[in-house]
């Protein structure tokens, strides 16, 4: 049975405001802040003034601005609602845990098709900081493990230090057939290197959509569209399982 509606001027419940919390996302994270367990508290007084808790994954969030914004809009537009004031906090280690573990099997779902085999295994090589050694550690990685008689595929997600390829000594454009990019390919012993990199995309970077901003947001949106924008003919592993 439906809950009766509440007169239009009187002040919001609890309930309400989560519902309503539902439509702010963390762009991160890709779910809303109620589901993901982020709203930790809400506070609504008979007058109409609402206080809500928000659980950051981490204390200096770079997020966290937009989000105490978006969740500020998000309440002021609700019906008896005079006032909104959000309280910022950070999740302990077990909330943080079950939060990742959410927004990965989040990712699972709704993640897009690609030519990546279901028996392919992906290693993410990465840091917050440049020039410590994220190239050379996956340029030797997959060397190491085509010698092993693996393919491997090289995405280099770097936008404005791109150096696999060179590194690789593999050079030239790379071909765009049926509206799919085709990695370069190296022989290393009885294995196979495919190379995807921004320094090979050449005619084919006009198809790469890349929102404006900063330069995580690009290399975020590029780890994410590369896979299913580009096709990697991964063997059936009738020769040598595909890592």
């Amino acid at each position: 049975m439906d809950s009766p509606a509440r007169p239009k001027d009187s002040a919001p419940s609890a309930e309400d405001v989560r519902e309503a919390l539902r439509a702010v996302i963390d762009p991160e994270l890709g779910d809303n802040i109620v589901d993901l367990g982020m709203v930790t508290g809400v506070t609504v007084s008979g007058a109409g003034a609402v206080e809500v808790e928000v659980a950051l994954t981490i204390a200096g969030c770079p997020l966290r601005g937009q989000l105490e914004h978006d969740v500020t809009t998000r309440l002021a537009s609700l019906p008896g609602v005079v006032s909104v004031e959000v309280r910022m906090g950070e999740m302990d280690a077990t909330a943080r845990s079950e939060v990742m573990s959410r927004a990965r099997w989040k990712a699972r779902e709704n993640a897009p098709k690609t030519g990546i085999g279901a028996t392919t295994r992906i290693l993410a090589v990465g840091s917050g900081k440049g020039g410590v050694g994220k190239s050379s550690v996956t340029v030797n990685l997959a060397v190491a493990l085509a010698r092993r008689g693996l393919t491997v595929g090289v995405l280099d997600a770097d936008i404005w230090g791109f150096s696999v390829p060179r590194l690789l000594g593999m050079e030239g454009g790379i071909e765009a057939r049926q509206g799919k990019m085709i990695p370069l390919e190296r022989p290393i012993g009885t294995g196979l290197l495919k190379v995807l990199s921004m320094s090979s995309t050449g005619p084919c970077s006009s198809s790469w959509r890349t929102p404006t901003g900063g330069g995580s947001t690009i290399s975020s949106s590029t780890s994410h569209q590369a896979p299913a924008m580009s096709r990697w003919g991964w063997p059936g592993c009738s020769r040598a399982p595909s890592c």
